[in-house]
């Protein structure tokens, strides 16, 4: 269009010198004038999103996420535009995702670091003996600093693609029996309650093709969660059944539920549903996280559903072998 546009004006500033007898060389300078002042006007019109797609990455740059170009045209410049919007709530959205990291885990680090330390003090002043009780507190908060710098580099190596899956076929019914029984004993040491666990497969040789170790990792965080949030004395339920071609576990427990609209929430890095309870009760947030990207990584899904009265049910499929 640009050069369109020069080229008709010089032709007709040209065609109108020739007519009205002005020097050739005169209507030339007159026509060329016109031209680029023509050219100058039109390319600033066609560049004014490349100016502000210069502005937003400046703005990105130092660390402003919010402003977005306006993108109208059907053009390459406007596709451009509309790349660069995508990739700046793209990056806005890792930004967020990263703060929210450096708090959380600031949080959970700060929590049974600052218990440690109050305790060691409390030892070196003299203040309290040495008693077994007070070390069993220093190492729960051990433990606790363990499993989330554990959980952390799971999620590290997931999210990184350098964690390998060793994938073959195995019996799900060993695997499902193990995790039932460490989280039943688990939430016993940690005094949090009696839970009724009740696995049921079928068929009984039911198996799954993937890593068995992995596998066993989602069902013990299901399973922990379950028993987390369920009322002492109450029924958690394990079952896996065929699908089609998949293999479907459920884990049901008779807590409060997942609040209405926040079910596929529950699989960010530390989002609890019950922020005082989960933080009181040890949860870090990671363990659902976790599970997905296990899942996900076997080609298979897991979802959150909400069971009626009452209660939550985790629904995992995974590849059957």
């Amino acid at each position: 269009m640009v050069i369109v546009t020069a080229v008709g004006v010089t032709v007709l500033v040209l065609i109108a010198a020739v007519r009205i007898q002005v020097p050739l060389w005169l209507g030339a300078v007159v026509a060329s004038l016109l031209a680029l002042g023509m050219v100058q006007f039109l390319a600033r019109g066609m560049t004014s999103p490349l100016r502000e797609i210069a502005h937003a990455a400046q703005a990105m740059g130092r660390g402003d996420y919010q402003p977005r170009v306006v993108a109208s045209s059907r053009d390459e410049v406007g596709e451009l535009a509309r790349t660069f919007n995508k990739m700046a709530t793209e990056l806005a959205e890792v930004d967020r995702v990263r703060k929210d990291l450096i708090a959380n885990v600031s949080h959970e680090l700060r929590t049974p670091i600052s218990a440690l330390q109050a305790v060691l003090e409390n030892l070196i002043d003299g203040v309290e003996p040495p008693d077994p009780r007070t070390l069993e507190t220093m190492l729960e908060q051990v433990q606790r600093l363990g499993r989330l710098v554990t959980q952390l580099l799971d999620l590290s190596k997931l999210e990184s693609g350098t964690l390998a899956l060793e994938r073959r076929p195995f019996e799900l019914k060993p695997v499902i029996e193990q995790a039932a029984k460490e989280s039943a004993v688990n939430a016993v040491h940690a005094g949090l309650k009696s839970v009724d666990l009740d696995v049921a497969i079928e068929p009984g040789d039911l198996r799954v093709r993937g890593d068995s170790e992995r596998v066993h990792q989602v069902l013990a965080n299901l399973l922990d969660n379950a028993v987390r949030h369920s009322p002492h004395g109450a029924s958690v339920r394990v079952q896996a059944v065929v699908e089609d071609r998949r293999v479907r576990i459920e884990v049901d427990d008779s807590g409060p539920g997942i609040p209405e609209g926040e079910t596929a929430r529950v699989f960010e890095r530390f989002y609890r549903s019950d922020e005082a309870r989960s933080a009181a009760d040890g949860g870090s947030g990671l363990g659902l996280a976790i599970a997905r990207w296990i899942v996900d990584l076997h080609g298979g899904d897991i979802r959150a559903e909400n069971r009626s009265p009452s209660g939550c049910r985790m629904v995992v499929h995974l590849p059957r072998a």
